[in-house]
């Protein structure tokens, strides 16, 4: 990933509008070259976090960066009105986006992003927080999708969730204690589909925006999926139930 370190740098980079992930300051550290930083950051809708020094120094594998980290994004990222501009461009298609609730490996974002793409989902939202960034290695992962397919940042995900059902979507979780299963659910309307993180699944208040929350049956010891392959077997069957439906109409 390509970092950015010390005020010059980082401010440069910023007046280029150069796509960054986030920007990490030093906790303490206020001064008017900081300042500017932030407001710049701001302006463009670009993360920044107050850290300790030495979180700074192990960022970026030096003490030498005056207090200023940035990491470089591979895209900057795109809105939530983007994508469901982008959805409602589309001539008799339904809409069909991906929510992430804190998906922090970038491998598993990039194969998301690829996966979407493939099934023709118009776009994948991500919390700005506690989540992979829009990453070389996220990049790299997506083999080339992540240029075709729109990503959102969000601050606040169910915040998001509630605007997207403001605009005539069904949301479908997955969790793998659901009795529903992920076939029993009509994908043919605009639809988000919302996944967990890794390690903790959908987060209760995300679960609970959820219109529909379901599972994907497994037999033997394995009791889930990674979230990429769950997100592959629940995208594809939204793909398989419209193409059902484009072809008895």
């Amino acid at each position: 990933m390509d970092k950015l370190t010390g005020i010059h740098a980082v401010k440069e980079a910023l007046e280029a509008q150069r796509p960054i992930d986030r920007i990490a300051i030093a906790k303490g550290r206020q001064d008017t070259r900081i300042e500017e930083i932030v407001q710049l950051a701001r302006k463009q809708s670009i993360p920044v976090r107050f850290e300790d020094r030495g979180q700074l120094d192990r960022l970026a594998n030096s003490k030498d960066h005056q207090g200023v980290v940035a990491l470089a994004a591979a895209r900057a990222a795109a809105t939530l009105e983007d994508i469901l501009a982008s959805a409602n461009s589309g001539r008799g298609q339904m809409g069909l986006i991906v929510l992430l609730d804190g998906v922090e490996d970038p491998h598993n974002l990039g194969a998301i992003v690829r996966t979407a793409l493939a099934a023709g989902a118009h776009g994948v939202v991500i919390p700005e927080r506690r989540a992979a960034g829009l990453t070389d290695t996220v990049a790299r992962s997506s083999a080339g999708a992540l240029a075709h397919l729109p990503v959102a940042k969000v601050t606040n995900l169910a915040r998001a969730m509630e605007e997207l059902k403001e605009a005539g979507y069904w949301l479908v979780g997955l969790d793998e204690t659901a009795d529903k299963t992920y076939t029993e659910v009509d994908y043919t309307a605009p639809v988000g589909i919302v996944l967990g993180s890794e390690g903790q699944g959908l987060h209760e208040l995300t679960r609970k925006r959820c219109d529909f929350v379901v599972s994907l049956p497994t037999t033997g010891p394995v009791k889930s999926l990674n979230v990429s392959v769950a997100a592959g077997v629940v995208l594809f069957e939204a793909l398989r139930q419209r193409h059902a439906a484009s072809k008895s109409k």
